[in-house]
């Protein structure tokens, strides 16, 4: 008995129909049914490669996706300003040394502390710093806005969630005792998906990487040549095994140091400044002192 022509049409119009359309080799289609996708990180780490060799998404994108998938594993303290390195003002400070200290750093928000550095009470915008110039009477506790608070184990996209709605920019990173442990921003956040974002450390005029600071250290790169930095300060540190500062000071260390860290390499002294994408863009770099003195390098 033959088959109604009607239901042959239905049947070239449903099933042979998709068939006809679906451009994918049946080998592409079985590969797929046997292995629908990644089952672990490192797999999707591994694909998103494959997909950038095989000119699937850009190079920007990839470094974008990783960094999304690099921050759910990591956590405010492994990427906050060590509390000794934090730029803070005191409330009892007067005018013109509030405003030194924010000429001198060029940040935009400042912790404040009342007595021990520890006690941080509220976060003054250097804006408003303006308003103690016009209206001297102003109490400075007037002007502060509250500090937020976040555990060292805060994980970066909660942090990043609580700052796009709550519309901080700067967080107080505490440890477990509830001890001042440094500070974060939301952009410590985003550079780790974006890369480095321009901030007070860019300088387009100058290419060197190696730049004097006023009170007589040094700011470094860490992409800066060996070689460069041998000539600078007149050391004879090897140039043999690696290129760049950033290298020889990560295998001095055995590892790539964190920001607030502090090694002495041939001589000199690398305090770190900024890590970005797992390696240290800037280092503070000064002369070890010849009597083993500890320098002010490390005190906010």
């Amino acid at each position: 008995m033959s088959e109604p022509a009607s239901h042959r049409t239905a049947r070239a119009h449903s099933g042979g129909g998709a068939v006809k359309g679906d451009k994918r080799s049946f080998f592409e289609r079985l590969v797929e049914f046997i292995s629908p996708g990644p089952d672990s990180k490192e797999e999707l780490l591994r694909t998103l490669a494959d997909a950038e060799s095989r000119e699937l998404i850009e190079p920007e994108s990839r470094l974008m996706l990783e960094g999304v998938l690099r921050m759910a594993d990591m956590s405010a303290g492994d990427v906050m300003v060590p509390a000794t390195r934090m730029d803070l003002l005191a409330i009892g400070a007067d005018y013109d040394e509030l405003l030194h200290a924010v000429i001198a750093t060029g940040h935009s928000r400042f912790p404040v502390y009342d007595g021990a550095r520890d006690n941080v009470i509220g976060i003054l915008m250097a804006k408003d710093l303006l308003k103690l110039q016009r209206a001297p009477e102003l109490n400075l506790r007037t002007l502060l806005r509250p500090a937020v608070f976040v555990p060292e184990s805060k994980r970066l996209n909660e942090l990043l969630r609580d700052f796009r709605s709550n519309r901080n920019h700067l967080a107080i990173v505490i440890d477990e005792f509830g001890n001042t442990a440094g500070l974060i921003t939301i952009e410590d956040v985003l550079e780790e998906i974006v890369g480095e974002i321009e901030d007070e450390f860019d300088d387009h005029e100058q290419e060197s990487g190696i730049y004097t600071l006023a009170d007589g250290s040094h700011r470094v790169a860490g992409d800066v040549a060996i070689a460069a930095v041998n000539e600078a300060f007149g050391t004879t540190l090897p140039e043999e095994d690696f290129e760049t500062i950033g290298g020889l000071v990560a295998h001095d260390a055995g590892r790539v140091p964190r920001r607030g860290e502090t090694r002495a390499v041939g001589g000199l002294r690398f305090a770190v400044m900024l890590t970005r994408g797992g390696a240290v863009r800037w280092f503070r770099v000064e002369r070890e002192p010849a009597d083993g003195a500890q320098p002010d390098s490390d005190s906010a």
